[in-house]
């Protein structure tokens, strides 16, 4: 079976997390930003997150045969701008490589996308409508082959367009090994200087995800009228993002996570009962693929332990899964799970540590915790 696509191994210049799934709901219903926010915090889980190229046509699809030209998503522009990647997965990336005095956002010009120097590899802040070559970054190929110079000047928007197209993605620079063999292929150009993938901007996500991802069509955002703080798909064109007026009417995009941590502290019988009669059933964890989405989900838990869907029968005396598999996978605490249980009280049911190692215990049934359901099955 292939592996699935978060966990390819590929050499990515930056990390690739491990999202936890979700699904996107297309809402045929014409409601102001606000009121979308409101409407999918309380049906599913918010509106809509796009954290990289595959989400985003995840998303389209979702809404592809819709008889709607533009659609609300879950970004809305903040107070505070920040310099970060075009690159999904780059956001801990904190490595620059500035000009002596940049950035400095010259003469309030908006200086808000980042060039490399081909003189010495440094940084400068430069309006992004400028025309310039540009570094792409090809995922596929290994070591220097990954960086691809296009010599055609384009607006950084632009270049970020063709990265997409044709590669992976405008480069990101993760530290000085990196900056001098990019710096070396830039060198070929007979320009001083050239597009790299950061840029700054402050646009956030509803979630309070930190994902940098953006898709905007290539003269947006342009805050016309000076009032456009939110986030529209348009159909009509490709799928790309426009600022609008966020007390427009239009339908919008909710994402529903498939895990969902329920912090109301019940035992483990009144959790399951409460999985079942209002999502799916209680997380079983078969693979370590899960267990790292329950370690996403299980640090906001306000208590210690997070009940999960495993339970011990004292005859004959093993460990299982509400979903009748095995225990193949296994990540146990030290003295946890060696089926020698206390069997003359309570029932043993399973928990994962909040945070730290979290790893499975064995606790008594009646034991209150916050706990994790299954929102959707495949």
């Amino acid at each position: 079976r292939a592996p699935p696509q978060h966990f390819k191994n590929f050499p990515a210049v930056c990390g690739v997390s491990a999202y936890v799934p979700h699904r996107y709901h297309f809402v045929n219903e014409n409601k102001n930003w606000t009121e979308t926010q409101s409407y999918c915090r309380q049906t599913y889980t918010d509106l809509a997150t796009i954290s990289n190229m595959e989400q985003m046509k995840k998303m389209n699809a979702t809404v592809k045969d819709q008889p709607t030209s533009s659609v609300w998503i879950g970004l809305d522009r903040g107070v505070t701008g920040i310099w970060q990647w075009s690159l999904a997965g780059c956001e801990g990336n904190q490595y620059r490589n500035w000009l002596p005095g940049e950035p400095n956002n010259h003469l309030g010009a908006g200086e808000y996308c980042v060039e490399m120097r081909i003189s010495d590899g440094t940084w400068n802040d430069d309006v992004c409508t400028t025309l310039k070559p540009f570094m792409c970054y090809n995922e596929i190929k290994q070591t220097t082959g990954r960086y691809v110079l296009i010599s055609v000047t384009k607006s950084w928007r632009d270049a970020q367009s063709h990265c997409r197209e044709h590669y992976t993605d405008l480069v990101s620079v993760r530290n000085q090994t990196e900056n001098q063999q990019i710096w070396n292929l830039s060198r070929n150009s007979i320009s001083s200087n050239l597009w790299i993938g950061l840029f700054n901007d402050s646009w956030k996500w509803s979630d309070q995800s930190a994902s940098s991802f953006r898709y905007w069509a290539s003269t947006q955002p342009d805050n016309q009228g000076g009032n456009e703080n939110c986030t529209a798909v348009s159909m009509t064109d490709q799928g790309h993002w426009f600022d609008v007026n966020c007390q427009n009417q239009l339908p919008f995009i909710c994402y529903e996570n498939k895990l969902i941590l329920i912090k109301q502290n019940l035992t483990w019988r009144e959790a399951l009962r409460y999985c079942r009669d209002n999502h799916v059933d209680l997380l079983s964890v078969h693979s370590e693929e899960i267990q790292l989405w329950v370690k996403e989900v299980a640090q906001k838990a306000s208590t210690e332990h997070v009940w999960l869907g495993l339970r011990h029968t004292c005859t004959p005396g093993f460990w299982y899964w509400l979903s009748v598999s095995p225990i193949c996978y296994q990540n146990w605490a030290p003295g946890n799970g060696t089926g020698g249980e206390d069997c003359s009280t309570v029932e043993r049911t399973g928990a994962v540590q909040a945070r730290g190692g979290q790893r499975w215990v064995g606790l008594p049934e009646d034991h209150k915790l916050n706990f994790i359901c299954l929102t959707y099955e495949g």
